[in-house]
């Protein structure tokens, strides 16, 4: 007899940071931390450049978009963890477990994406610089932003589809602090042949593709950039994209390292702290390196406290 159909199973349990349960409260101070200083970071990054008429440009376009996909992401995630830290809970029901694998498919796929249409913008910009203006119109802006967006979720719907045909039997704790795809798929006691194919599929065709086009990017910039006669000019160059190619660099960097991890390590424990690098504290430290390694953002953030504070004063 074939296994019982139980795709209907109440729930999950995410044993994450279950190891350590001593550290739960600590735990909570520190996730709560980080999600509001995401939030307030990004937040604040949108803001900044809505209220600034001198960044209503594609580079500046493209970031505010990647703020909002980075607090997407975190909202995701984290408020279930800081429920679950607090109620000394592990559990996540089968519908809450595969609403949150739908939409960090989204999130993390609109994020992967977005760097790869900034990198495009960065090459345009310092490859063909009298071309830019031409180039980067906002209709095309818009259409980049549409097609990361619906790429994005055409591939979280429809993984999303594929595991709710599968049936999940006695088995069902996920080694992580949140419900991935992978580690969801393991639980399954029906053939996930069909799933796994579609996740290399996409892997190549929405992981490794846009990688590549950031590093054929970035390598078309670093040669016109060695073009460059002066050194000033070299420098002044290399800014307009070293915030970008050091966020390229974090979250790649640390997702490269948590597909690493996973495959040396069984450790729940390990393993979640590995996904909360590039799922929630790569997202955090967004916001700051924009700012503090971008001149014009530093200078507009500055004019919307100015305003804001002298908004306040005046009505006191």
């Amino acid at each position: 007899m074939g296994p019982v159909n139980q795709t209907y199973v109440s729930e999950f349990l995410l044993l994450g940071f279950s190891e350590k349960p001593e550290h739960q409260l600590s735990l909570f101070g520190l996730f709560l931390s980080i999600y509001l200083v995401t939030v307030g970071g990004n937040l604040l990054i949108m803001l900044t450049i809505g209220s600034d008429s001198h960044l209503h440009t594609p580079m500046y376009f493209f970031l505010s978009n990647l703020s909002l996909v980075d607090l997407c992401l975190v909202s995701t995630l984290v408020p279930k963890v800081l429920v679950n830290l607090l109620t000394h809970s592990k559990a996540i029901s089968y519908a809450g477990c595969l609403t949150q694998m739908c939409f960090f498919m989204l999130f993390a796929c609109s994020d992967n994406l977005l760097l790869t249409v900034m990198a495009y913008d960065r090459f345009v910009a310092i490859c063909h610089p009298l071309k830019y203006v031409t180039i980067m119109s906002p209709q095309l802006c818009g259409l980049l932003i549409l097609l990361s967006w619906s790429i994005s979720l055409v591939n979280a719907v429809f993984h999303s589809l594929l595991v709710m045909r599968l049936s999940f039997c006695s088995e069902r704790e996920i080694s992580n602090f949140f419900c991935d795809l992978t580690p969801v798929l393991k639980l399954s006691c029906t053939d996930t042949h069909i799933n796994n194919i579609f996740v290399y599929l996409t892997t190549g065709l929405l992981g490794v593709l846009p990688f590549t086009g950031i590093l054929f990017s970035y390598t078309q910039i670093c040669s016109s950039i060695l073009r460059v006669p002066s050194t000033e000019g070299k420098c002044k160059a290399f800014s307009t994209c070293g915030s970008h190619l050091s966020v390229v660099l974090l979250f790649y960097g640390t997702s490269i390292g948590v597909y690493l991890s996973s495959s040396v390590t069984h450790s729940s424990w390990k393993s979640s702290f590995a996904s909360v690098m590039y799922t929630v504290v790569t997202p955090m430290l967004n916001p700051f390196i924009y700012s503090l390694r971008n001149k014009d953002t530093k200078n507009a953030l500055r004019g919307l406290i100015s305003r804001l504070a002298s908004s306040v004063t005046g009505h006191s």
